[in-house]
């Protein structure tokens, strides 16, 4: 078992595969991260998958979890590409699992959306995951490798929260003005990206969210609640684009309710963390 980024999400996919009994191989950017891995027992490698050859790893065969980022510019993920073209050079895995994001569909107007539904990208950011799904996906047809992409929603977890924003006081859009956005407990996506491996469906999409959307301003009160901070302050979106981070304003631009049906049914997927109510309190 292969995971490319092994990050937050990466290193706690690493310790369940370990204690099921698999070994993990977790490929990591920065030399600290990698010498953590290692002295947790993994097989860990350091390396630069945008840029430094990748076609003496021995991944042909294997499965591969391919959670790393893309660039954080532009609107190609060129690590994607580079990774591509080094499958072709070295082997391609059996079978690869992509994170990509929600936000590949875009502005829906607070409609709900399955994975039926057109991707229609507006953020950069979103724009990047699309070009890596299509990479992908025209990587797997040429190579005959089994694909399943994972849709995520915004992650929470322990570690994971936007307490220092809410501590610094930065405002919210009012309640009335706030987009819908969506949510999945870390716990949830590792247990996602277990099933997508084993029982995804090849080509397949999966919208991985908990299924039960708030405004993103409930979701920071929520948290400021439950971390017993006060809560920020409010104001119009017109104020807000005044005070609040470009990143920020462009997440406000758009609103979608997310269907997990899907993640539900056909992977039969049950969730430990439901909604906040009882995904919160984990976190601390």
């Amino acid at each position: 078992m292969w995971i490319l980024g092994c990050g937050y999400i990466g290193q706690r996919l690493a310790r369940t595969y370990r204690d099921q009994g698999y070994p993990v191989t977790a490929v990591t950017r920065s030399e600290a991260s990698c010498l953590a891995l290692a002295r947790s027992g993994f097989q860990a490698l350091a390396r630069d998958l945008a840029r430094e050859p990748l076609d003496d790893l021995g991944w042909a065969g294997e499965d591969l979890f391919h959670l790393a980022p893309p660039p954080p510019d532009g609107v190609e993920d060129g690590l994607t590409r580079h990774l591509v073209a080094a499958f072709r050079q070295g082997g391609h895995p059996r079978r690869l699992v992509y994170l990509s994001t929600t936000g590949v569909y875009g502005d829906c107007g607070g409609d709900w959306v399955d994975e039926t539904r057109p991707p229609a990208p507006v953020a950069d950011r979103s724009r990047r995951r699309w070009d890596a799904e299509e990479a992908l996906r025209a990587w797997s047809r040429e190579s005959g490798a089994d694909l399943v992409i994972l849709r995520v929603a915004g992650i929470y977890g322990p570690g994971r929260l936007p307490l220092e924003r809410i501590r610094q006081g930065l405002p919210l859009a009012r309640e009335e003005d706030s987009p819908w956005s969506n949510r999945i407990h870390a716990d949830d996506l590792v247990a996602a990206c277990v099933a997508a491996m084993a029982r995804g469906a090849p080509g397949q999409v999966y919208n991985v969210c908990d299924g039960h959307p708030s405004t993103m301003t409930d979701y920071f009160l929520r948290v400021a609640d439950a971390a017993g901070l006060p809560r920020p302050p409010l104001v119009s979106l017109s104020e807000a684009a005044g005070l609040v981070s470009p990143g920020m304003m462009s997440y406000l631009a758009e609103s979608r309710r997310l269907s997990n049906r899907r993640l539900r049914e056909e992977l039969g997927l049950k969730l430990r963390h439901p909604d906040l109510a009882q995904g919160l309190p984990t976190c601390f």
